[in-house]
């Protein structure tokens, strides 16, 4: 229990002992951090890539990635999803993925996010990317609103300051929430969760923490969501990608 809040710790952190400096000098201390750890994604028993993350959602997470970067297209691709929590290995069996994954397999780039996502990131954008087109419309103060929401939800952030949160919305509430030690992570997974439950993603608000970056730009629009908004700055290639 948080003696602070009254709350219970969050599940995804972990109890560590610091040395901290403060006014009166150097004290230690117990301290939360957020937990992180590598898992390894398979596809069709090839090994494919290693993530960090905090280690939770993890059928969503890998769902998630290999959705958005496309060896995964369609719901009835997808076989079977077996996660080993201990062994930090996620197995992803789907059809009609495997020539595709090998093609790809040593064309991965590093992306800017916190805790190092990679993404196929110029193989196949080409292939995927067109514009998102949807008739949903939120106002200002709708998008005010679900900021809002999101900043409220993570208690794990509240504990650690060591997460980013991100979040799926409609106009008027919050449909799923998720955080990570990296934002492309917490799009992953909720991308992995709208997949595996057959949830349109095309009338959908994107919200993230941290900055907007062409590749969360990009991850977004792979998978139809037209709307995306972080209370961050933007970098100048995902503003131009957004205007294309």
């Amino acid at each position: 229990m948080n003696p602070s809040t009254g709350k219970p710790f969050s599940r995804k952190a972990a109890l560590v002992s610091v040395r901290v400096y403060d006014r009166e000098g150097f004290v230690e201390r117990d301290q939360l951090v957020v937990n992180e750890r590598p898992v390894t994604l398979y596809l069709n028993q090839q090994e494919t890539v290693t993530l960090l993350c905090a280690g939770n959602h993890l059928d969503e997470l890998a769902v998630g990635f290999f959705h958005g970067e496309g060896f995964l297209q369609n719901r009835a691709d997808l076989q079977d999803v077996s996660v080993d929590d201990s062994e930090g290995r996620v197995d992803v069996t789907a059809s009609g993925a495997s020539s595709l994954a090998e093609s790809l397999w040593q064309k991965r780039t590093v992306t800017s996010g916190c805790g190092k996502g990679s993404l196929f990131y110029y193989a196949i954008d080409a292939l995927l990317s067109k514009p998102v087109e949807s008739s949903v419309r939120f106002s200002a103060q709708q998008l005010r609103d679900r900021l809002e929401d999101l900043n409220r939800m993570s208690e794990t952030y509240r504990q650690t300051h060591g997460v980013h949160n991100s979040a799926l919305a409609t106009p008027e509430e919050i449909e799923l929430f998720r955080d990570d030690i990296g934002r492309h992570n917490a799009v992953d997974m909720i991308v992995g969760y709208a997949f595996l439950r057959d949830i349109s993603l095309k009338d959908k608000l994107l919200i993230t923490t941290g900055r907007l970056t062409s590749e969360i730009l990009i991850k977004a629009a792979k998978v139809s969501i037209p709307v995306l908004i972080s209370r961050n700055t933007a970098t100048s290639l995902a503003v131009e990608l957004a205007n294309s």
